[in-house]
């Protein structure tokens, strides 16, 4: 396990690898707002030993990655969406299996549609269609739970009272748990571990939801040739599991897996079981 800072096309990425650069590459995309450690290492380490090559990154403005002032980000979602080729270019890797949970999934469907030559295999988790569908179908909306915190977000705490964060932080994810139930002690350990790592935290929540969508970029989802697996949690109260069973559906050949209790959240650890032999056989394509 190495973490470092690399430098591609003036960008400052910060990255960590598991396992031997001989086994096939697999590369783990974080959500909005998310650091490369939502990725947990024990996850990274069983996926490894499994035979992968596993790399993980902290997008830009969270982690130790470049960051912008609070409010003010000096990136587009284009530069966000082409930071995992230049993880890939820094790690002299020409393609990978990706895998990308909620924002990462989205950003896996731009990268599927307009870059397949560097990607061997494409995994989608707690994600909704991010490309053009054929079928005109609405999908169903968020609970109305996770609707009403939206709507009453809790104050922001003081930036610089690492405590408050962290307990900020922690309240954050509570309405996104599945049925499983919400496990408090696993995601305040994450997020101790995110704001002890993270340059700039106030940067790190705002800055992404403040990016304008790439209108410039449209595509199909049919337009996804690369073998697809599709992962999204039967109690998702973001995305309801008709946001995946939509993706599975519109990708051509591509596998749906559930997983049952899941909301929208990375997979927790009583699913790995499940989840990791489904990505060893489904990186196991070329």
């Amino acid at each position: 396990m190495t973490e470092r800072l690399v430098t591609v096309d003036g960008v400052e990425l910060c990255l960590e690898t598991f396992g031997d650069r001989a086994d096939p590459a697999v590369l783990l995309i974080s959500g909005a707002a998310s650091s490369m450690d939502w990725w947990e290492t024990g996850f990274c380490r069983r996926l490894a030993e499994r035979g992968r090559f596993v790399v993980r990154y902290d997008h830009r403005d969270t982690g130790r990655s470049a960051t912008s002032p609070a409010g003010k980000p000096s990136y587009s979602s284009a530069d966000l969406a082409s930071d995992p080729l230049r993880v890939l270019d820094a790690l002299g890797v020409d393609r990978a299996h990706v895998v990308g949970v909620s924002m990462g999934g989205a950003i896996t469907q731009y990268l599927a549609a307009r870059h397949p030559d560097r990607l061997h295999t494409i995994t989608l988790i707690a994600t909704s269609p991010e490309g053009a569908r054929a079928s005109e179908k609405t999908l169903p909306p968020m609970e109305a739970r996770l609707a009403a915190a939206f709507e009453n977000p809790a104050p922001e705490p003081a930036w610089d009272d690492r405590a408050a964060v962290v307990d900020y932080l922690v309240e954050g994810e509570r309405d996104f748990a599945g049925s499983l139930g919400f496990d408090e002690d696993r995601v305040r350990r994450m997020m101790n571990t995110v704001v002890d790592r993270t340059r700039d935290i106030a940067s790190s929540v705002h800055n992404h939801w403040l990016l304008p969508d790439d209108p410039s970029a449209p595509f199909r989802l049919a337009d996804i040739g690369v073998p697809t697996m599709v992962v999204h949690g039967t109690a998702d109260p973001l995305f309801p599991l008709a946001h995946g069973e939509a993706l599975a559906a519109e990708i051509p050949g591509a596998r749906f897996l559930p997983l049952e209790g899941m909301g929208h959240e990375m997979p927790p650890p009583q699913l790995w079981d499940v989840l990791i032999p489904a990505l060893v056989r489904h990186t196991s394509a070329k």
